[in-house]
């Protein structure tokens, strides 16, 4: 990148004036490697805590990356190339590494942790599951033990003993959903419990961009008190009997689904209301209903698994098992499905995955594709991207896009291709959108005689397996998006290679170009030959965000097969719109998010000081001074009884706050109708509410001391209605679907 590109501050420019150094000091790492190499291992580690102690920071970095490439050879048998050292250069100087994969992102991710450790700070390297969590700490062990570097993980299923004693550790692996769990549990500590997590701060986010960009607003909830919500069964056979164009419509993006005039008057008939009237709870039920008839689709958005829905993550293909839908919408689905529907809970707190990011005093991260949102990770994150290059040059050949007319044809052509390549004997991988299409795919190649191996969210359990035999001569694989981020597939023989290495097929494009080229990227690592080529069809979900796009439906020929340049234009256009759009919800979520996560930050202030500075105490013993109860109780058991009061209420006072906003939210863009903006009527109400939090919290508690008497051993909490949750539980919200469908509520109201 040259100077007009950091002028103009685009993605990576900035890496040479940071890192760029380090190119240049090969000589004086040979040098420093020299002299590690003769060092036993038992003063490796002492010789590695002391290089941060020197003043000159180059000299530090390039003397560490000398040692642990010393350390990583002889501890993994993997010697680190010289693209790897630049890659933890750029970890350690807090900047999101971009590297292809392939290339080791693994160990860079391991030695830039024992940096930080070594360093004397704390680390917690945060990947998408506890799997890979589990696995890369067994993997990398022997380098943090030989640098003398603690390491634990921590995973969904480990006691609370394991847990607490993991966090304890001077590096700890971990999903991002266990960390943020973990937060939000310590955020009810009462008197004489200690944090699971001491501190945020350092963060190594493995696949970044997947984490701080694609589920950057996703909830992370902590619930209690179970109930079961009830769904309106009348309705759901009502709308089960709608028809599709005649009483209600989809939005050009499928998106989101409103009535018709004809619908609206054949619901308001057989229910007797008035929607659009007050029976705003009749208008949500039949929304939530139509939504999930029309716009969640089973193999596609859902799995129905021993009679439970199970959500299907759209950008890694796999099945989400802590995520459920907000707003009714898991109830409606369960619904229209016939099943049981499921307990929800009442929502203790929860917090954004970039909210627990930002809590980290140092954010750093590695991914294959990072340039592509470039832009975003430095507007929500200030963070800057080192794009490292390969240690072997890509020779992989990436064909042009093939459009078909509809999904039939592109199907057909798929197998076609498969047909040709397979009978040379090239490995091929098959990437999909959804279960249904990679099980329509699987079966037209298997009924043409081709033995396919399916990895999709129904049936994970064989996919290493399936990984590992995916670059065999003659190997057909069918896979979602499961196969496109975090997967290597290695040719397993000359054979392969000599039929022109792995051929990726994407059966599609995705909403955005990072995931098309996470799948193009399975294909030609570390300098292997490969090719790759997506078909896609006018009835892609995709391509429905542009509605010229159908007319080139009569440009097919007898195939279907469309050679307009200007339709593959369009192909591209509609992906950086839905790339757009991804960007604008994100910045719009963020927006409500950020008073909330504010308000939330003073809550914990007042909080911590209830719990250590008897903040607010003196004022309540003032009050019960003279009882006779608190004189012979003494001082001492009614401070911790007044503390106990307060904590519960400043937690009650804040669950029904959270609702409130909850609530508030969910219909804020009908504010459009009297020509107000939703983010400043949003910003408006919640601060109105909040104002009065404190004064709240103490005139609840001074209602309780009314009621409750004190003895030496406290008070009884329960006896005045004061019981926390017997238990609590942790799930992953997807993200709110309803503001498209209410913004299409509100256009129909206008009209």
């Amino acid at each position: 990148m040259g100077f007009f590109d950091r002028l103009l501050g685009r993605p990576g420019a900035q890496a040479d004036k940071r890192v760029g150094w380090f190119a240049k000091a090969q000589n004086d790492l040979d040098r420093y490697g020299d002299e590690y190499a003769d060092l036993p291992d038992e003063e490796l580690a002492e010789t590695a805590a002391k290089l941060f102690t020197l003043e000159d920071r180059r000299e530090s970095l390039t003397r560490y990356a000398a040692l642990v490439r010393e350390a990583a050879d002889r501890a993994l048998g993997e010697r680190p190339y010289f693209t790897q050292l630049k890659g933890l250069i750029g970890l350690l100087d807090g900047m999101v590494v971009q590297m292809l994969t392939g290339e080791g992102k693994t160990l860079v991710g391991a030695m830039a942790a024992a940096g930080y450790a070594l360093q004397g700070r704390t680390v917690h390297v945060v990947s998408v599951n506890d799997y890979l969590a589990a696995r890369d700490v067994e993997w990398m062990r022997p380098l943090f033990d030989l640098l003398g570097v603690t390491a634990a993980s921590v995973g969904e299923s480990d006691s609370e003993e394991s847990r607490r004693k993991s966090y304890t550790q001077e590096v700890v692996y971990a999903s991002v959903q266990e960390v943020g769990f973990d937060t939000l549990r310590d955020r009810f500590l009462t008197q004489g419990q200690k944090p699971r997590i001491a501190q945020r701060d350092v963060v190594i986010v493995d696949e970044a961009d997947s984490v701080l960009i694609d589920e950057a607003r996703v909830p992370l909830v902590l619930a209690g008190t179970a109930s079961v919500e009830q769904v309106d069964a009348e309705i759901t056979r009502l709308v089960a009997g709608l028809e599709a164009g005649k009483h209600y419509e989809l939005s050009h993006d499928r998106t989101a689904v409103s009535l018709t005039e004809a619908g609206i008057d054949a619901v308001e008939e057989a229910l007797g209301v008035d929607l659009y009237g007050d029976d705003a709870e009749t208008l949500a039920a039949v929304n939530l209903a139509l939504y999930a008839l029309a716009v969640v689709h089973r193999d596609v958005d859902y799995l129905v698994v021993d009679g439970s829905i199970k959500l299907i993550s759209d950008s890694r293909g796999r099945v989400a098992d802590l995520q459920r839908w907000p707003d009714g919408l898991q109830a409606a689905v369960e619904a229209k499905e016939g099943l049981t529907t499921s307990s929800s809970g009442e929502i203790l707190d929860q917090m954004t995955v970039e909210e627990l990011i930002q809590t980290y005093s140092t954010v750093c991260g590695m991914t294959g594709t990072a340039l592509a949102v470039g832009d975003d990770l430095k507007e929500f994150y200030d963070l800057e991207i080192s794009a490292v290059e390969p240690n072997e040059d890509v020779i992989r050949i990436d064909e042009p896009d093939r459009l078909y007319t509809y999904q039939e044809s592109k199907e057909r052509a798929i197998v076609d291709q498969v047909l040709e390549e397979h009978r040379e004997g090239r490995p091929i991988l098959i990437g999909t959108r959804s279960v249904a299409e990679s099980e329509s795919l699987a079966h037209r190649l298997k009924q043409r005689g081709v033995e396919v191996r399916v990895l999709n969210a129904k049936d994970d359990s064989r996919e290493a397996d399936i990984i590992a035999r995916a670059g065999e001569s003659g190997a057909v694989t069918v896979s979602t998006q499961m196969a496109g981020r975090g997967t290597d597939i290695r040719l397993a023989d000359d054979e392969a290679r000599d039929a022109g290495g792995l051929l990726v097929i994407g059966a599609g494009r995705y909403d955005s170009s990072r995931l098309d080229d996470q799948l193009r990227g399975r294909s030609g690592r570390q300098g292997d030959p490969g090719t790759s080529v997506f078909f896609t069809s006018l009835e892609d979900e995709l391509l429905t965000r542009v509605p010229e796009i159908q007319r080139f439906v009569e440009d097919g020929d007898e195939t279907g097969f469309i050679q307009s340049r200007k339709a593959a234009q369009l192909v591209e256009h509609a992906q950086r719109m839905a790339e757009g759009e991804n960007t604008g919800v994100h910045r719009d979520t963020r927006r409500f998010n950020d008073l909330m996560s504010k308000q939330r930050k003073q809550v914990l202030s007042r909080r911590e000081a209830v719990l250590t500075e008897d903040y607010g105490i003196d004022e309540l013993l003032e009050k019960v001074r003279d009882r006779d109860d608190v004189k012979s109780a003494g001082d001492g058991a009614v401070r911790e009884a007044l503390r106990d009061i307060l904590l519960f209420q400043i937690d009650d006072r804040w669950v029904a706050h959270l609702a409130f906003l909850n609530d508030l939210r969910e219909g804020i863009h009908l504010r459009t109708l009297a020509k107000e903006r939703p983010h400043e009527a949003f910003n408006k109400e919640s601060m109105a509410q909040f104002s009065q939090f404190w004064s709240d919290v103490m005139a609840s508690t001074e209602d309780v001391l009314e009621e409750v008497e004190f003895t030496s051993d406290g008070v009884d909490l329960p006896a005045v209605g004061m019981k926390r949750p017997s238990s609590t539980w942790t799930y992953v919200a997807a993200e709110s679907t309803f503001g498209s469908d209410i913004e299409s509520v509100v256009k129909r109201i206008r009209r």
